[in-house]
């Protein structure tokens, strides 16, 4: 077991009651302690709008996060190419190689812009909800696929699409601007009239690139096109992890840094001691996804007395059934026996881990647990 790398994934979640400055520092807190622990990444996620989650900016932490660590390599899970461009990205992760080389993984997301693509919907790869549950091999819970329809038509959308992206501008279409990304690094940027463009610090940067993607869209196909990593995200969408999976496979050409498909999978989990201790440190999680699944924004993560008094309709349940009933929640034994079934099912490389507590020690903990316990296996 301890052959299957382990990585975190870290929102900068605000608790209640505290600010995004103590966010931030627990975050670098907790990436010195992975390090220790033997985690082989620690990975920043990219969020706006949320007053629950503090990182706005992977490139930002992750500069302060290379500072206070060594060995770990960082990343950013994902930057969302949206709303920016090529050349602002390998801007960004050359200066941060420039200064600690061979340590960053570049993610690449596709929400944050306006679409470009007729078969895609804007900022999302979900598609129409099926009848049913279709359970995985293995026992891995594959939910009813949730439908983002009400997301795209909130006013909370346009208004990201409004203050993120510059009036009268639209974005790139996802593949090339992938591909200019990837050109960009390699040093063999020409334009059609064969102006060329070399970006330094950037040019030759030491980074993993890394595609992160939720269904079999075109994040999957693009991933698989150029022969780079692929992250499946079953902490965002459960119901679609297995066929991200095999789209990538299936489109997956060897390039010169890989010779075969390389696929991270996703999890939120919590561990505890034991399993009623877990649960009760996950009280608010079903209240903090509500948050974000009804278009207002992430609120800070609650406590488990303040998630008990929320008086829960049927509408908030089916809102964050899929969430809830594949978040990992138990003792160490009892999670790491459903991240083998995770890795089992999807055929998983690496596996990702996000874990959100209202205490930070709390969250410290759950890593440290599930380490111990994954190095015994």
């Amino acid at each position: 077991m301890s052959n299957t790398p382990l990585t975190v994934l870290d929102l900068v979640p605000v608790s209640s009651g505290s600010t995004a400055a103590e966010a931030l520092r627990n975050s670098i807190d907790l990436a010195r302690r992975a390090e220790e622990l033997g985690y082989a990444r620690y990975w920043f996620a990219e969020h706006h709008l949320n007053p629950g989650v503090a990182g706005t900016s992977p490139a930002v932490v992750l500069a302060l996060t290379a500072a206070a660590t060594s060995t770990i390599r960082l990343g950013a899970g994902a930057v969302q190419l949206g709303h920016r461009t090529a050349l602002a990205t390998v801007e960004e992760f050359g200066l941060l190689d420039a200064l600690h080389p061979g340590r960053f993984d570049l993610g690449l997301g596709r929400s944050g812009g306006r679409s470009t693509r007729a078969d895609a919907p804007p900022a999302t790869e979900a598609t129409e909800e099926p009848p049913g549950t279709d359970p995985a091999p293995g026992g891995l819970r594959i939910p009813a696929r949730f439908s983002y329809e009400h997301l795209l038509r909130h006013p909370r959308f346009a208004l990201h699409q409004q203050l993120l992206l510059l009036p009268e501008a639209k974005s790139q279409p996802y593949d090339e601007q992938i591909a200019d990304i990837l050109h960009l690094l390699a040093g063999t940027y020409t334009t059609a009239d064969g102006v060329q463009a070399h970006v330094v610090p950037g040019e030759g940067a030491d980074l993993q690139v890394w595609i992160l993607g939720s269904s079999a869209g075109i994040s999957a196909e693009v991933a698989g096109a150029h022969g780079l990593r692929f992250a499946a995200n079953y902490h965002v969408s459960p119901a679609t992890v297995l066929e991200a999976a095999e789209a990538y496979r299936a489109a997956f050409k060897p390039s010169a840094e890989l010779e075969r498909p390389h696929v991270s999978v996703s999890a939120d989990v919590v561990v505890a001691e034991d399993e009623a201790t877990a649960r009760e440190l996950a009280t608010g999680y079903g209240l903090w996804v509500r948050s974000i699944r009804s278009g207002d924004g992430a609120i800070p993560f609650p406590t488990p007395d303040e998630a008990r008094v929320h008086s829960w309709t049927e509408a908030d349940r089916a809102l964050v059934a899929d969430r809830t009933e594949t978040q990992f929640v138990g003792s160490p034994q009892q999670v790491a026996d459903r991240l083998e079934t995770l890795r089992e099912a999807t055929g998983a490389d690496e596996l990702i881990i996000t874990t959100i507590t209202h205490r930070h020690r709390d969250r410290v903990r759950s890593y440290e647990l599930l380490a111990e316990e994954w190095n015994r296996r």
